[in-house]
């Protein structure tokens, strides 16, 4: 049991999106979203780890093409307020930012500067 334990998936470190344009793709998540870079890679990207020690980056490989990322769900607070401010700063929602509810949560689906998709997510208690 102590080999299974020591081997055993206990999270998740990080989760990259692929970037066509680094220097834009940086601004999109500092400015427009606000995120505090806390690992730049210069012209390959970069981290931004968060309050609760996970990290989102960003990374412009040179031995691949750009494909569009999905799948990651960022956690609000306040999900209609987030919506209208991100909103205001330029950020593209599905159905001009439509909150979809589900039995556990609601979600806003957006994307980002380089065509990734994106959710702004507020669980239920």
């Amino acid at each position: 049991m102590a080999v299974l334990e020591k081997v055993a998936i206990q999270g998740v470190d990080a989760a990259i999106y692929l970037v066509k344009d680094v220097d834009r793709a940086k601004k999109f998540w500092q400015d427009t979203m606000g995120c505090t870079m806390t690992m730049d890679y210069g012209p390959y990207g970069g981290e931004f780890t968060f309050g609760d020690d996970t990290t989102f980056g960003l990374y412009k490989p040179d031995d691949q093409e750009w494909r569009r990322g999905g799948g990651m769900i960022f956690r609000v607070d306040d999900l209609p307020a987030a919506v209208e401010h991100y909103k205001s700063r330029g950020v593209k929602f599905d159905e001009d930012g439509k909150i979809e509810e589900s039995p556990g949560c609601w979600m806003a689906f957006a994307e980002d500067s380089e065509g990734n998709n994106f959710i702004l997510h507020k669980r239920k208690a």
